[in-house]
């Protein structure tokens, strides 16, 4: 007796038949799932990161301050560019291994930007570009959980 001869549900179990959408139900759920750009969350980390660094600059009224934040802006920014521009620019990053390429490129990237940092930046405030750079980063998520309140709030 195989696995196959009893009368298991599981394996009598047929899902139905795939039907592709109409040009209208195809335009429904668009309009249902709207999607965001990543180059606008580039744009909101961007803002958002010098808004923050502006803020390191008048508070410590040190140029050094001002530099290192903007330098945490520059770490994320430039990295983040680079990956979605290959991945949304390029054969490569239409695959699970492209996209692991460009993660790969890109973290090397944000490595080579903080030595780069630390070399040019003297003397480094290191705390301003730190938590500069960390909320610049938590803009991704606090972008997404706004745009999924409107799109929820919307439907």
């Amino acid at each position: 007796m195989s696995a196959f001869d009893d009368d298991s549900d599981w394996y009598h179990d047929v899902d139905p038949p795939v039907r592709p959408l109409t040009r209208p139900e195809a335009q429904a759920l668009v309009a249902k799932h709207p999607s965001m750009s990543v180059w606008r969350v580039l744009g909101l980390q961007t803002v958002f990161g010098v808004c923050v660094a502006l803020v390191w600059g008048v508070l410590s009224s040190q140029p050094n301050t001002l530099i290192s934040a903007l330098w945490g802006v520059v770490v994320v920014v430039v990295p983040g560019a680079f990956m979605a521009r290959g991945i949304f620019g390029s054969r490569l990053g239409q695959s699970a291994g492209g996209l692991f390429v460009w993660e790969f490129l890109k973290l090397g990237l944000t490595g080579a930007l903080m030595v780069l940092g630390a070399v040019w930046i003297r003397p480094m405030h290191w705390v301003a570009m730190l938590v500069t750079l960390v909320l610049s980063l938590k803009v991704i998520g606090v972008t997404l959980l706004l745009w999924q309140r409107r799109v929820k709030n919307s439907v």
